[in-house]
Formats: C-alpha cells, structure tokens, sequence
C-alpha cells in the first residue's frame, strides 16, 4: 500500500513540475506579457541563450541576442549606450554599464543586465553591487527555459552571492541566495538547506528562503513540511506560485478541498488562460474525489 502511494504521489508530482517548468519560468506577475508595442517584449518568450553559454555568457553575444526579441526602436536606443560604453574608461564606463543593467531589465532581458551588474560589482567591489549581480543571475536562471544556459547562470549567481558573503558575512540576503544556488545543484542539496534554515531562524518571514525550502519539501516528498513554508510566504506576499504549490501538496495529502482554494486563489491572481484551464480541470478532479 505505501508503495502504491509513493508511486501516486510521484506521477502527481511529475506531471504537475512539468506545468509549473511551463508556467511559472515566466514572469508570472498577471502572466500578461509585454508587446513591442509597449516597448516590451514579444509574447515569445525569452531570448535563446545557448549561444551565450556556448562563449561563456559573452555579453556582445547576449545583447545581440536579445535585441532580436524587443523594439527595434529600444535596440538602436541600447546599441548608442553600448557604443558609448565601448569607447569610455574608468568611472564613466561604470556607470555607462549601470546604465545599461537597467535598459536591459527594463525590457525583461534579465541576462544581459545581470553581465552590466557583475561587471559594476567587479569595478565597485561592495556587498550591495555583488547582491545586485547575484539576485539578477539568480531571476536570469528561474526565468529561462534554456537547460544549456541554465548551469552557467547558477554559476554566475553562487559566484556573486560568494563574494557578497565575503564582504558581509551578516547578509542575509546573499546567504539566501547562496542556498538557493546549492540546493539547485551547485553542492551537497542539504548544505543549502541548512543554510536557508540558518536565514529563517534569525528572518521567520523571510520569503525567499520559505518559498525554497517549501519546493525542496516537495520535491523530496515532505508535502507536510511544505505547506507551513508557503503558508508563511502567502501571509507576507501572496504569489500565483505560492497557492499553486501549496495547492499541490495539500493535493498529494489528500487535503482536496483545501487543494481547490488554494488552486483558485492560484488561478485568480495569476490570471493566465493556460493556467486556468489546467486548474479548472484539476478542480473538477479533485471534487469528484469528495
């Protein structure tokens, strides 16, 4: 019998992870994605980065990239900065990559604004900047859909978080963010966790911590363990992605009727048809279970 539950709870997890690596790598805000129109980007999607990782996250690669997927008017605006970036020395090519950190994040291109931060980290060497570098490379990596890019981007964000630490061994945040890149796959996945367990003990409500220690649990299993974890994130700062993965695991413990509010607050906040039509089903389903 516990067999027969195991395998059920991992056919529920499977399939529901393979949504979410659907769904919830975009910018889940509303799930409305900016047009070019607006001066955003496109409906498809982020930028390939295979050919970025390829050179090692080679910023001219990146951007050229990039500018394929938003305004052709915002691109000619980034390729002047560039130039002008090129062609400066010391303090003014700082802040011409500040500068150019934030075009690229204002357009949703999070790749190449994370290479403009690190390379102001490297000039301004400070906790903050190394943070900023860290944090960008980390959304960079939960946002793309690229599994070649992926590696080189945790890589990045561990590097970043490591030299933050350094600098500040108090930082909550960039030990945060440490944890995240070890129990993603850079190191012993349980060195992570005692590491995000360190930030909730000093940050109870601290989100991100919550929220990734709430996704381990279910990916091992412990759907009890996660359900105080994303209730904790839901209290501070409701998210699509918080109700759909408490939804989950109060799916896989058979709580169906808890499952379905949390599955509609999901569908509710994140108002994405795709979305809505997978939990619509789902909520039929687990009714019909009662």
């Amino acid at each position: 019998m516990n067999s027969s539950i195991r395998l059920k709870q991992t056919i529920i997890v499977g399939a529901i992870l393979l949504l979410v690596a659907f769904l919830f790598t975009r910018d889940i805000k509303g799930l409305v994605k900016p047009t070019e129109e607006n001066g955003k980007m496109p409906s498809s999607g982020q930028m390939s980065e295979s050919a970025a990782v390829s050179s090692g996250l080679n910023i001219q690669t990146t951007s050229e990239a990039a500018k394929n997927v938003i305004n052709k008017n915002l691109a000619t605006d980034i390729t002047n900065l560039e130039n002008s970036y090129k062609g400066a020395t010391g303090a003014e090519k700082v802040e011409l990559a500040a500068q150019l950190a934030q075009k690229w994040d204002d357009v949703e291109q999070l790749t190449p604004s994370a290479l403009y931060l690190e390379i102001v980290a490297e000039a301004k060497p400070s906790a903050t900047n190394w943070l900023a570098s860290g944090n960008k490379f980390l959304k960079a990596f939960e946002s793309t859909q690229d599994s070649l890019a992926q590696p080189a981007l945790l890589q990045k964000a561990n590097t970043s978080f490591t030299k933050a630490l350094a600098l500040d061994k108090e930082n909550i945040d960039a030990k945060t963010g440490l944890g995240v890149t070890i129990v993603n796959g850079l190191g012993a996945p349980m060195q992570g966790i005692a590491m995000l367990l360190e930030v909730v003990a000093k940050d109870p409500k601290n989100i991100k911590a919550n929220m990734n220690l709430g996704l381990f649990s279910i990916k091992s299993g412990q759907f009890d363990k996660a359900i105080p974890r994303f209730n904790t994130v839901i209290a501070a700062a409701p998210t699509p992605e918080a109700y759909f993965y408490l939804a989950t695991a109060l799916e896989n413990l058979d709580r169906n009727k808890e499952a379905v509010e949390a599955y509609l607050n999901s569908k509710k906040l994140a108002a994405n048809p795709t979305l809505s039509s997978f939990i619509d089903k789902k909520v039929v389903e687990l009714k019909n279970k009662n």
